[in-house]
């Protein structure tokens, strides 16, 4: 079997390696503005982690820690993605599993996500992972 792990990703060579993965999630991504909405990320609060088989990437997990009215302090999980050819071999879970230790060490009180109507194969996932629906999100874009 294979050996896993879950790293914090922090130097530029760890970024560039998982910019492929993060790319199936986010597309509409080129390189440049994958490391530039990156680094102004980080310097909001955004910790990125990437999950890694006998070294290369898998999967990747954004999140960032907050504090509402309606949640408490909660880690809010903006990227979720593992590469097309490792789904359904328990990385996912592992990444989730992975943040919940991570926000429960951070004294966050719930693990929050979005996910975009059209995936209903991710909605099934997290539902089987412990999430509940339990909202809508709306988006106005600014002229």
């Amino acid at each position: 079997m294979p050996a896993a792990e879950i790293r914090a990703v922090r130097e530029e060579t760890d970024v560039n390696a998982l910019y492929p993965v993060i790319a199936e999630l986010r597309d509409h991504l080129s390189r440049d503005e994958f490391h530039e909405t990156y680094e102004a990320m980080t310097e909001e609060g955004y910790h990125l982690f990437g999950r890694y088989v006998d070294g290369e990437p898998v999967g990747a997990v954004g999140v960032r820690i907050g504090t509402n009215f309606y949640l408490g302090r909660h880690a809010y999980v903006y990227d979720l993605v593992v590469t097309e050819e490792e789904r359904s071999k328990g990385h996912g879970s592992a990444l989730l599993s992975f943040v919940h230790e991570w926000a429960t060490e951070r004294d966050c009180e719930a693990v929050e996500l979005e996910s975009g109507l059209w995936r209903e194969e991710a909605h099934r996932f997290y539902e089987e992972n412990g999430y509940e629906r339990y909202c809508y999100s709306f988006v106005y874009d600014l002229p």
